[in-house]
């Protein structure tokens, strides 16, 4: 882990704008310990959404908006959310012309810290998506005993039967592995390959419950375990994690070159 990063610790916020308190973290790392490596057997982008967003006019007018950040999943990097949050608070003492330049701003830096180009987007608040819900079957009120939290792959149990299925759960949970504190969380999957029993899909979410990781980590884990036991053609797993700091993250990792839907969850 890089001891430079600020989360867990004590940080004085900025008074203008400072691109050095950026802090990045190599993805390669995390990947390696679950056997990922090149090619990616995925494709896929880390959506965030910041929502704590303000800057000066010229005149020193306080201006807001809402920023969505896209990191392709092919970076050499993440961003360290709290050196993030750090970041665009800087944003608040410091004047620039208009939202187009503080975006401007904002990618060149992000794109420089990561290894590759961030698609920045400055949204006005009448602009912000409304409210919606994953479509797909809610596995959270199916009848199961949970024994497990920690990350079990041995529990997914497949049908034999190929076939397509998409599900997904409002009761996820990981941890930071930095500051043990809960990241509460949304995951969706939709697959074709060999068909999973359902109760034993929840059983395997659930069981990441005390999992200390990065929510790209893990997001990258469950699209592995379920790529195995599945032996899937199509498979997406959508992740969507609620704010912390104001900003909530959301890592999509998918077999087909798309982007992740626009929805924001009830709980985000």
């Amino acid at each position: 882990m890089n001891d430079d990063l600020p989360l867990g610790r004590r940080v004085a916020y900025l008074g203008s704008y400072d691109p050095s308190v950026l802090r990045t973290i190599e993805r390669r790392t995390a990947r390696e310990r679950i056997g990922i490596g090149d090619p990616l057997p995925f494709l896929g982008e880390d959506v965030w959404n910041c929502y704590e967003l303000s800057w000066l006019e010229p005149s020193g007018l306080p201006r807001v908006g809402v920023l969505t950040l896209r990191f392709p999943v092919d970076s050499l990097r993440i961003v360290e959310s709290k050196s993030v949050k750090l970041y665009l608070g800087g944003f608040s003492g410091s004047k620039f012309e208009d939202s187009a330049a503080v975006g401007s701003t904002i990618k060149d830096d992000l794109s420089r810290k990561t290894g590759s180009a961030v698609e920045v987007t400055v949204g006005d608040l009448d602009d912000v998506r409304h409210l919606g819900d994953f479509t797909t079957f809610r596995l959270d009120h199916l009848p199961i005993s949970v024994h497990c939290h920690e990350p079990s792959p041995e529990l997914l149990a497949a049908t034999g039967n190929i076939g397509r299925d998409a599900v997904h759960t409002h009761l996820f949970r990981s941890v930071c592995p930095v500051t043990g504190q809960p990241d509460w969380g949304s995951i969706a999957i939709a697959y074709r390959g060999r068909l999973l029993d359902r109760t034993s899909v929840l059983r395997y979410l659930v069981s990441y419950r005390e999992a200390a990781d990065f929510h790209e980590s893990v997001t990258e884990r469950i699209f592995i375990d379920l790529n195995r036991t599945t032996d899937a053609t199509e498979l997406t797993v959508d992740a969507r994690f609620l704010r912390r700091g104001g900003i909530d993250i959301n890592p999509y990792r998918s077999t087909a070159r798309s982007r992740a839907p626009v929805v924001r969850l009830p709980r985000q």
